[in-house]
């Protein structure tokens, strides 16, 4: 719609000026009896040809116009102001003036000076009211009968009607400016939000090859996850089950007794079934088996009574504080700690009696595990010796997940203390 009104606008003052220089010709021609003489009808006819023949040099100077800027107001005239379009309004508003004074009709072809004044002048509003005010009396002396006034009733219709002509070309000249400038500000405000859209889409560009890297991130962060965790659980159950049938069998063919030979079979096979058992849950990522009917400090003392009764190494658990109900997980993963400290202390302590301790505070709970064992220096532990494979980095990547803590305590021949701080997460 905008641009169709700009291109009106452009067709009118490209042929405009045609069209009212040829209605002005045509009223003046009809009343060219009574209102000139001859000689006037004369000068009238060559001014006429000398305004047409100034329109013609002036649109072959500038035969097409430029595209219009992005603006709800008209564009009037093409091409900037300058010395070229000063002479131009300058003489034609002397022409219609010069016609007009002949015969008031050609007052139709000066009122194009209202329209055009201020693209062909100047931006400076005093050059574009005095070249207003040139035109309002040029309007002003038609409308009052004709140029020059004659007489004193006609010299005062002359005065009101070019104030009123100077009153309403400068206000709506004015009033132009402003809707320029308003014009102007919404084209800024345009372009700028046009840039904002941009940079806008670009941005969601961005935001969505970041979004699509962090989900492949995420996922394959969750694969590594998944990975290290079943690595942990088969350390934990097949691991330690394969270990113990591995000594229970050892145990069976290394003496001739009947019943021990028995004894250390029977132990075999429940290692097997629990081994297996464990695994299964493990890949469900299901909760270990002592934790399916009991709480964690009932699952603690019977592991560590089923670890003695196997290993023949005495060993006792302890419950301190209030005890309260924990996150499933927290339980598990306390429980499994508690499991590889002690085997741990079966493979490479050559302990005489272990300990365990569960100890609840206001805000943690607290494993210790201790044995009397022949002790390692935590700081330079061999390749493979007791926590320097994956047990004791198995045992804090299992504690840092609940951003919790594992600290080893231990020195040749003073045996070793593992201890495990867990943040207090209650059961949901």
């Amino acid at each position: 719609m905008a641009a169709t009104v700009e291109e009106r606008w452009r067709q009118f003052h490209r042929w405009g000026p045609y069209g009212l220089l040829g209605v002005a010709t045509v009223l003046a021609g009809a009343t060219a009896g009574p209102l000139m003489t001859g000689t006037e009808q004369a000068a009238a006819a060559a001014l006429t040809a000398a305004a047409l023949l100034l329109q013609l040099c002036w649109h072959a100077r500038r035969p097409t116009a430029p595209p219009p800027p992005d603006t709800d107001g008209p564009v009037l005239i093409p091409g900037a102001p300058g010395p070229a379009s000063v002479a131009y309004y300058v003489l034609r508003t002397a022409l219609a003036f010069a016609l007009t004074w002949l015969n008031p009709f050609f007052a139709v072809y000066a009122c194009v000076g209202y329209f055009d004044a201020v693209p062909l002048l100047s931006s400076r509003p005093a050059v574009v009211r005095t070249a207003l005010l040139a035109v309002a009396v040029t309007m002003a002396g038609s409308q009052s009968g004709g140029l020059p006034p004659r007489g004193t009733l006609q010299w005062i219709a002359f005065a009101g009607l070019f104030a009123l002509n100077a009153s309403l070309s400068v206000g709506l000249a004015h009033l132009g400016a402003k809707e320029a400038e308003k014009a102007a500000e919404r084209t800024a405000t345009i372009t700028a939000l046009a840039r904002a859209n941009a940079r806008l889409e670009q941005a969601l560009a961005e935001n969505a090859a970041l979004q699509a890297q962090l989900v492949l991130q995420a996922r394959e962060a969750g694969v590594a996850d998944e990975r290290r965790r079943l690595a942990a659980e088969i350390h934990d159950t097949l691991a330690q089950s394969l270990t113990g049938i591995i000594a229970q069998l050892q145990a069976a063919t290394g003496t001739t007794d009947p019943e021990r030979h028995g004894v250390h079979l029977r132990r075999a096979a429940a290692l097997a079934r629990h081994g297996l058992g464990e695994a299964r849950r493990s890949v469900q990522d299901l909760s270990p088996v002592a934790l399916e009917h009991a709480t964690l400090p009932e699952a603690l003392e019977k592991t560590v009574g089923g670890w003695a009764e196997r290993t023949g190494i005495p060993a006792r658990f302890t419950a301190t504080g209030t005890e309260r109900p924990l996150h499933d997980e927290v339980c598990a993963t306390l429980l499994r700690i508690a499991e590889e400290a002690l085997a741990n202390t079966e493979r490479h302590s050559a302990a005489t009696r272990a300990g365990v301790t569960l100890s609840y505070m206001d805000d943690e709970v607290v494993l210790d595990v201790r044995d009397d064992g022949r002790g390692f220096d935590p700081d330079a532990l061999p390749a493979g010796g007791p926590g320097g494979g994956f047990g004791l980095r198995g045992m804090r990547v299992r504690a840092e997940r609940l951003a919790g803590a594992v600290a080893v305590e231990s020195a040749a021949g003073e045996g070793t203390a593992v201890s495990v701080r867990v943040p207090l997460a209650p059961h949901d």
